[in-house]
């Protein structure tokens, strides 16, 4: 490939400005963002132009076809594009938070993007009693599950994994501690190899670490690797999209007295109702009402 020619490429790995794109061949470059943006996310295709053997210059963004991001009050955080479902790891070791979990369905709900939980180090089975009511629930809501252990069992959980993520591009997210490296690394035999070659390559030593990956999976899937986090921050849905995102809810609104009603002070409200009756889990719903809160404050974004 002759230098200044332009062509498309997909975003693997990102650091601020910097970034790997590979192209068709499967030849990686370094890349930076053209002028000031930080609009690039792994899994975009970029038109590039090329300033060297091995840097080029992204000149723009292809459409989207899909987008899973969070954020606060204070700015937005883009994890991956163009993903075809959202895998969240949960373990019982360390202690994993269920409003973070129910936080990520409903960022991949109104996405639209369709998401997998999987709960892994399934051989530690002094908390079932703990986790089963948890897990019956999210089955209730709709959610897919599938329960490994990729330490303990690592061949199972390969085997039951493979068929899930195969021919898809899938998106790994989770909290720090939960197993998701190690699923990781059963997929994508050299994904160590791959981590250690973008640090060498960008000198940013353990850095890089922190950031999202993108790792081929067959031949026409991929796994996208995000660094784990704490907490999964929504600012940028709508009172709508929330709505929409708690299944519970969105089934009773039409037995509301108001048509428009918020269910958070409004009289005869049917949500209120089913929570007095514990037809909705009341943590469920203090979810939903603090993030419906959340939505009516100015933003400072």
């Amino acid at each position: 490939m002759s230098n200044n020619k332009d062509f498309v490429a997909r975003v693997i790995a990102t650091h601020g400005k910097h970034s790997f794109v590979e192209d068709k061949t499967g030849k990686i470059f370094e890349a930076i963002r053209r002028g000031k943006k930080k609009d690039v996310v792994v899994g975009d295709l970029v038109k590039c132009k090329q300033s060297s053997d091995e840097q080029v210059a992204i000149e723009s963004v292809e459409e989207r076809k899909s987008l899973l991001y969070r954020s606060d009050e204070f700015r937005t955080k883009p994890l991956a594009a163009n993903i075809d479902q959202v895998a969240l790891v949960f373990a019982t070791r360390p202690t994993y938070n269920p409003r973070f979990i129910w936080k990520a369905i409903l960022a991949a709900e109104t996405a639209n993007i369709p998401m997998l939980i999987i709960r892994n180090k399934s051989d530690i089975t002094e908390d079932d009693n703990q986790v089963r009511p948890f897990i019956d629930q999210l089955k209730e809501l709709g959610c897919s599950i599938i329960e490994v252990s990729a330490t303990a069992y690592p061949k199972e959980t390969e085997e039951k994994l493979f068929p899930l993520f195969e021919h898809r591009i899938t998106l790994l997210i989770g909290q720090s501690g939960m197993g998701k490296s190690t699923i990781l690394n059963l997929l994508v035999k050299d994904a160590e190899q791959k981590t250690q070659e973008y640090s060498k390559a960008l000198n940013l030593g353990k850095q890089t670490t922190t950031s999202t990956r993108w790792f081929q999976f067959g031949n026409d899937g991929a796994i996208v690797d995000s660094p784990g986090f704490q907490e999964f921050g929504l600012a940028h849905l709508t009172l709508n999209d929330i709505m929409r995102g708690f299944p519970e809810i969105k089934e009773r609104v039409e037995y509301c007295r108001f048509t428009n009603c918020r269910h958070l002070e409004e009289p005869q409200c049917a949500v209120k109702a089913a929570v007095e009756n514990h037809d909705i889990d009341p943590e469920r719903y203090a979810l939903y009402k603090e993030l419906a809160e959340e939505t009516l404050k100015p933003k400072n974004y």
